[in-house]
């Protein structure tokens, strides 16, 4: 039986051998309860949400080259997101994103996941798309990433590029382009997310977003797993960026051909962010 949730999979049970130093009995015991685990915890979280809470790594960065940076300059590049195509499929991969930007006439620099979502591949909330909004403000609470509050939305308006904490976005009055909603926020007016702890051993690859004092717009993603305190503090001191979000975790990719990463169809998702360069 497989278990699929955002193309991550739990094997209850596989074909692989069993080493003779572990008790089968137990190994089967304690697939059975991660299965009942994760139909408890189904109902109350988001699917990427769900898997990341499974998923702690050591936490160890690549020693030479530990983040991958984006940097975007608004005068020489511009910002679209991407759910679905003009018939009504959705994009769901990177690479298909850059076929339908190129097929425009455009050329994409880069491309990275835009937040966290649900099953059946929708954005967990605020999603607007070139003025369009295409699924709605998401104020709830609830479990997982994107509900560890504060949270936050990364929009675009014709003055340029910020990050507004969720329930402060009614506020912004300027006519907005497009906006994605994740969370946590990183990094707000300079102080970083009061519920990170320093130390802490959660430690998973990250993505994110941030926009510095500025507004230049970073996109990173980690080459190893770091936890949340550690990721907010490469937004805000070495980027200078007062405030970040956080995009995903473990399920992210960076499709970014100058930086030797190309990932265009390693995962699925709902909303894409996509990098173009001005014409």
């Amino acid at each position: 039986m497989v278990f699929e949730c955002s193309r991550v999979y739990v094997f209850l049970h596989s074909n692989t051998q069993t080493p003779k130093h572990l008790n089968t009995r137990s190994l089967v015991s304690n697939r059975v309860l991660l299965a009942v685990a994760l139909l408890l915890l189904w109902p109350l979280a988001g699917c990427s949400s769900l898997v990341q809470s499974l998923q702690n790594q050591e936490c160890a960065l690549h020693a030479a080259r530990p983040f991958d940076v984006v940097e975007i300059d608004l005068d020489r590049h511009e910002v679209r997101l991407f759910w679905k195509q003009p018939d009504g499929q959705s994009f769901l991969t990177l690479d298909r994103v850059r076929a339908w930007v190129t097929g425009q006439g455009d050329s994409l620099i880069a491309a990275t996941n835009a937040g966290i979502y649900e099953p059946g591949y929708v954005p967990t909330g605020l999603f607007i798309e070139d003025g369009d909004v295409k699924h709605p403000l998401n104020l709830d609470d609830g479990a997982g990433n994107f509900y560890l509050k504060p949270n936050g939305v990364f929009l675009l308006t014709d003055t340029g590029a910020r990050i507004v904490e969720s329930s402060r976005f009614e506020s912004v009055t300027e006519p907005i382009r497009y906006a994605t909603q994740s969370g946590p926020l990183l990094v707000s007016g300079g102080v970083i997310h009061p519920g990170f702890t320093p130390g802490s051993p959660n430690c998973r690859l990250r993505s994110g977003i941030g926009v510095s004092t500025e507004g230049t717009i970073y996109l990173v993603i980690s080459n190893g797993a770091l936890n949340f305190d550690d990721f907010a503090t490469f937004f805000k001191e070495q980027l200078n960026c007062p405030d970040a979000l956080y995009l995903d975790g473990t399920i992210s990719s960076l499709d970014a051909p100058s930086l030797g990463r190309f990932e265009g169809s390693k995962e699925r998702y709902a909303g894409i962010l996509g990098v173009l360069l001005k014409r």
